[in-house]
């Protein structure tokens, strides 16, 4: 058994932002404590100035543990990182005890508070992946968080290549990633990856007047996870992950239902557009995969005109099944608020049986970020509370996790806040359609599959043009990528499922 305690946030400084008190409780419990590891995962300064150095030098010193420190965003102000190298230790590096390896790298732009693990960095992640992947127990640590967080205000300052990180660490089957930067403490199961956030360990500036914190990872010889987030009150909240095994899955029974997901088509008359592809992907969908429902998930036009939305009528009206249609960014530019409620009418929520097909509104005027506000969140919660005995599916067009190949600027501004209600609610499906790339992940219970772009040639995705097609059985989701051009399919995920719907 390996038990580590994580802290990060400590902001050391002179002046008050610091408080010493609440540092020294966590490290005089650390230090009496049966740790074999600690892990600060940055912002050790307030500003990255030398005399915060040289105080921070001071106070790591009283933990008398093996420790190991990775930089923030507000280590790196003021060309603190080089200071960090003399006062702290290397930025990056690899720690090993028996079956377990930590590698640790710095995530941070220097003077901005947004992060990166780009380029020879990148790079130096994945061979430490793969020169390590003989490791049982893998955790990176880095400062940036991976997925959006609750409970953080406006949802920024993401590893803009989160996305890729993220693809990375699920593909060499790392356990473990810790973090901190929104002085948070929250924990996250990302597929067979548990995502630890710690919160402020002796920072004043902690969220919803919370109190400073630090989280107790206990990695188990059985391959079980524990992560506790225990704040200076005493008060603790504790999650457990046993970590997965590679399985065959196989659906039992017929299959329930059969979801077509398109986004990105971006009708009009520029070169990009690409209408044989589209006509072509929307004849496979009438004659091969015969959905029960089509779902778009926004940017059906280029922009918000009408002879953009006449031709658009003209592709759509050929698709047989029924549809649900949610607008993208770029259908309700200039016109098109209007238009779109002209030609596809408003969003409604479908109800086909067992099934419950919610559409969440998160387009804003002329900009690429979306919103869904403190109201559209109430009535999320709400809704997804009074279907809770369905199968519900939550349909949208900004994505809530982060998209490889996407620069990453939290295109959700309140993406934390949604996909915490999300997740704690259980939906049982999440389609979204930005981004450009497709992609299936599990955020604990909750599968969320984005659609690439299946007609609009700037897009992201290596496979081309294409669109999803989702079955769902009385235990599993199947989701597989169609190429929209010769219909090559490629597996995005399985996933078993427990639901508490009488299917029968």
């Amino acid at each position: 058994m390996i038990r580590i305690a994580h802290i990060s946030d400590t902001h050391i400084t002179p002046d008050v932002a610091y408080k010493a008190y609440p540092y020294d409780l966590i490290v005089n419990e650390i230090n009496n404590g049966p740790f074999d590891l600690v892990i600060h995962t940055g912002d050790v300064t307030n500003s990255g100035l030398r005399e915060e150095y040289e105080h921070a030098a001071y106070a790591l010193k009283k933990i008398k543990k093996p420790l190991i420190v990775v930089p923030g965003n507000h280590d790196a102000r003021n060309v603190g990182y080089e200071l960090f190298e003399h006062y702290i230790g290397p930025t990056t590096g690899v720690y090993e005890k028996g079956d377990l390896v930590v590698i640790w790298l710095d995530s941070t732009i220097p003077d901005l508070s947004d992060g990166r693990v780009g380029g020879y960095k990148f790079r130096w992640l994945k061979e430490r992946l793969e020169e390590y992947s003989h490791k049982r127990f893998k955790i990176i640590a880095a400062h940036h968080h991976l997925v959006p967080l609750p409970d953080t205000g406006r949802e920024r300052n993401v590893l803009f290549n989160a996305g890729d990180v993220l693809e990375l660490l699920l593909s060499h089957d790392v356990n473990l990633y810790s973090c901190g930067h929104k002085h948070v403490p929250n924990v996250y199961r990302v597929e067979g990856l548990v995502v630890d956030n710690a919160g402020c360990t002796s920072c004043r500036k902690t969220r919803k007047g919370d109190v400073n914190s630090y989280n107790i990872i206990t990695i188990h010889d059985d391959g079980k996870i524990d992560v506790r987030i225990k704040r200076v009150t005493g008060d603790t909240v504790d999650r457990s992950f046993k970590l997965p095994r590679q399985k065959i899955f196989l659906p039992k029974g017929e299959r329930l239902f059969r979801i077509v997901q398109v986004s990105e088509s971006k009708i009009s008359d520029r070169v990009y557009f690409r209408g044989r592809v589209l006509e072509n992907a929307i004849r496979a969908i009438n004659e091969k995969y015969k959905p029960d429902l089509v779902i778009h998930c926004g940017d059906i036009v280029d922009a918000g005109i009408e002879r953009y939305y006449e031709r658009a009528m003209e592709y759509y009206e050929k698709v047989k099944a029924e549809k649900l249609v949610v607008p993208g960014h770029s259908d309700i530019t200039y016109l098109g608020y209007d238009l779109f409620q002209e030609y596809f009418g408003e969003p409604a929520i479908i109800e086909k049986g067992n099934f419950v097909f919610i559409p969440l509104m998160t387009a804003q005027y002329e900009i690429p970020i979306g919103v869904v506000g403190r109201i559209g969140q109430r009535i999320l919660a709400k809704t997804l509370e009074e279907y809770e005995d369905r199968f519900t599916v939550v349909v949208m067009h900004h994505n809530v996790i982060p998209i490889p190949r996407s620069r990453e600027v939290g295109f959700l501004e309140d993406g934390g806040n949604v996909l915490k209600i999300l997740t704690d609610r259980e939906a049982d499906l999440v389609l979204t359609g930005h981004g450009g790339n497709a992609v299936g992940i599990k955020v604990e219970n909750t599968p969320i599959v984005n659609s690439g772009a299946i007609s609009w040639e700037l897009h992201r995705n290596p496979f081309g043009n294409s669109f999803n097609v989702i079955d769902i059985y009385p235990d599993m989701i199947a989701a597989f990528e169609v190429q929209a051009t010769w219909g090559s399919r490629k597996l995005l995920g399985l996933w078993k499922i427990k639901t508490s719907v009488p299917w029968k």
